[in-house]
């Protein structure tokens, strides 16, 4: 099992930026290739950016130049640096983890979301 929790959601201003970070838990982190997906409201979840456990990375067309997935073995923990935030990337973001280390899925761990919300 693995345990994920998300920070550093809120209110942004659009051109803005946040930083989300997903503590990972219960299993070695530098095993699992992690993710992050979005959900807007009556919207699908969608994928948003995700790193391997060589630490290749790939993103969503829709944030890539503007998003930036990175990862800390040693602290167990992915972060998400948002900048050049825009109204329509607002959602519920939610942190992902899976041993099978695809870009995008399937992953089987996730955690709670934690809500991201820009303003116009």
């Amino acid at each position: 099992q693995v345990q994920l929790v998300e920070s550093g959601g809120g209110l942004v201003q659009a051109g803005g930026s946040l930083r989300l970070s997903c503590a990972a838990s219960g299993r070695t982190f530098s095993n699992y290739a992690m993710a992050w997906f979005r959900q807007a409201p009556g919207k699908e979840r969608e994928f948003v950016a995700s790193i391997r456990r060589s630490g290749s990375t790939d993103y969503a067309d829709s944030v890539k130049g503007r998003f930036t997935i990175s990862r800390d073995n040693a602290k167990n923990t992915v972060y998400l640096q948002m900048n050049s935030l825009k109204p329509d990337d607002t959602a519920i973001y939610v942190c992902a983890a899976d041993q099978r280390n695809y870009y995008r899925g399937p992953y089987n761990y996730w955690g709670q979301g934690t809500q991201v919300t820009v303003s116009s």
